[in-house]
């Protein structure tokens, strides 16, 4: 039925997906404004088209760096996990961040193939470095660059100094940009939520409850099988698969130590659990297991809209 469906890549699968999350996206909007104006309206049609150009690079870094089969899963699943915590769509700041985050491990994981090293890290260091504009937490996936230059035998001294000058380039041009516009510095920087936040109760909601348990369920589930794909990849993508399991850890990380709970902040690890439960189902043999484990999560995402 719909493991059938999403077996083989088809075009129609994006659109099918980025229906989901219009339908995902209106009913988040509509719990919090029931009420629309012609301004917020325009706002928000920006911020869904965010949504799906996330979605269109995610699934455009998975298939060209080859993170899963020659399926839709990995489409299907991002959708479904993203609309099963609705509150992902509520946070303008996070879902732009994590944009930019995805355009960053796209440059990361293409690492591989050795060519324009130097752009890459660049590139990848400018997208972290704007992200963690927005969302001071986003610096964390420094870490996974760093990994990526450690695990794709990327020694070249010159390379490891790239990431600290493209830091300091965003430092530059951001300063710059706050002095034409007559912005204080120190209090653009007092607006950064630099703190952690220990306390879970904000997350005491029946809806982001189910909607958490599904995501461990599903992580914890399918983190075992994962790993014994990593061991049974060839050498060269290897590393690939290994820094998506590390961004899936720096993701839980910033959902932990976060400032504001509010469920938002789940969005960073979306898209490597997307993968990682890909990989999970494309090694189940039965057809009805794959059916069940899909279904569950429908079924857990309606009821948690319902709730």
């Amino acid at each position: 039925m719909i493991s059938k469906f999403f077996r083989k890549a088809k075009p129609i699968h994006f659109v099918i997906m980025s229906m989901v999350l219009f339908i995902g996206f209106l009913l988040a909007k509509f719990r919090v404004h029931p009420e629309f104006n012609t301004v917020f309206v325009l706002k928000q049609l920006a911020l869904f088209g965010v949504c799906v150009l996330s979605l269109f690079i995610f699934d455009f870094f998975t298939s060209k760096n080859r993170l899963s089969k020659k399926n839709s899963y990995n489409l299907l699943f991002y959708g479904l996990f993203m609309v099963l915590m609705f509150q992902t769509f509520l946070n303008t700041k996070l879902v732009i961040a994590n944009l930019f985050i995805l355009l960053a491990l796209r440059r990361i994981v293409s690492l591989r193939s050795k060519k324009d090293n130097k752009k890459k890290i660049l590139d990848a260091t400018i997208w972290i470095s704007l992200a963690t504009l927005l969302f001071f937490w986003s610096s964390l996936f420094f870490i996974v660059l760093f990994a990526a230059l450690f695990l794709y035998g990327i020694t070249d001294v010159k390379n490891w100094i790239i990431p600290f000058i493209g830091v300091l380039l965003v430092a530059i041009l951001t300063y710059a940009i706050l002095i034409v516009f007559n912005i204080d510095f120190w209090a653009y920087v007092d607006r950064f939520e630099r703190g952690k936040n220990f306390d879970f109760s904000m997350l005491n909601n029946r809806q982001i409850i189910i909607a958490a348990t599904i995501y461990f369920s599903y992580f914890i589930w399918s983190l075992f099988y994962y790993l014994r794909t990593i061991k049974n990849q060839s050498k060269s993508y290897r590393p690939s698969y290994l820094l998506i399991l590390f961004t899936a850890f720096i993701a839980l990380v910033i959902i932990i130590i976060s400032p504001e709970k509010s469920g938002a902040e789940f969005i960073f690890l979306i898209a490597p659990l997307a993968l990682i439960v890909t990989n999970y189902i494309e090694l189940v043999p039965e057809k009805w297991f794959r059916e069940v484990l899909i279904w569950l999560l429908i079924v857990g995402l309606l009821a948690s809209l319902v709730l």
